[in-house]
């Protein structure tokens, strides 16, 4: 991925990270853009050099242009190491065309070489058409956040 083509992703990115969580009502709308962009600095401190993050470009069927995005990195938990796939994203003008499956079946053998044994994500409960690709490609539930939104009085 070039850097030009980075720096949209991640305006873009924090955009759609931003929306998924107002809508899943985690985060109210003020300062949310903000709040997603410095998540995904965080996360990406060197940009495409941050060690143990790949980003890759997700490419039409003739390898002509980028469509998308997928980003997942190797995280380490109770001396554990597995993938985490932190943004799946495919331009609008192009879901729904088998892009984000190809893309994650092509990550498989990638977390394979690098001797990981697990793929992780996160899905937002409003988005049912990725819950439905992740189960087709056999992932299951692993664990369920819940939340009650509290009236102020």
């Amino acid at each position: 991925m070039s850097q030009s083509a980075f720096n949209a992703y991640r305006l873009a990115s924090a955009r759609g990270y931003a929306e998924d969580n107002i809508a899943s009502g985690r985060w109210p709308t003020e300062h949310a853009f903000d709040r997603a962009l410095a998540d995904f600095d965080q996360s990406l401190p060197q940009g495409l050099s941050t060690p143990d993050n790949y980003v890759y470009e997700i490419r039409d069927e003739d390898q002509a242009k980028s469509v998308g995005v997928i980003w997942f990195a190797v995280v380490e938990k109770n001396g554990i190491k597995s993938a985490f796939v932190y943004d799946v994203e495919v331009l609008a003008e192009h879901q729904r065309r088998g892009h984000a499956r190809a893309a994650f079946e092509l990550l498989e053998p990638i977390v394979r070489s690098l001797g990981l044994l697990s793929i992780g994500l996160h899905v937002f409960n409003q988005n049912v058409g990725a819950q439905a690709l992740y189960r087709s490609l056999g992932y299951q539930v692993a664990s369920l956040n819940m939340l009650k939104q509290l009236q102020s009085h």
